[in-house]
């Protein structure tokens, strides 16, 4: 897996293929300790809506691995956060 922040990107290699998705948003949390980002592969679900994942990782270990986030804190932090995203965009689009 590499993580590119300039080019926002980040590869990921699932069953031999190097995926790529756009990155939309990077995060750190104090409370937690780790780094969030969010990416896509600009692929929509059955309903519209366009699929974002969100996974945790940590940026200072030399394998960076990305982490399922199942923690009920986390996944209400990551809402939160996408929450004030949608804001942001009502408010200035």
């Amino acid at each position: 897996m590499t993580i590119d922040l300039e080019d926002r990107k980040i590869r990921i290699l699932k069953n031999n293929d190097i995926i790529e998705y756009d990155i939309l948003v990077t995060f750190d949390s104090m409370d937690t300790m780790k780094s969030y980002i969010g990416y896509t592969d600009g692929s929509f679900s059955t309903d519209g809506r366009k699929k974002i994942y969100f996974s945790a990782y940590n940026p200072i270990k030399l394998c960076m691995d990305l982490e399922n986030i199942t923690d009920k804190k986390e996944i209400d932090m990551i809402r939160n956060v996408l929450n004030e995203i949608s804001r942001e965009e009502n408010n200035n689009g």
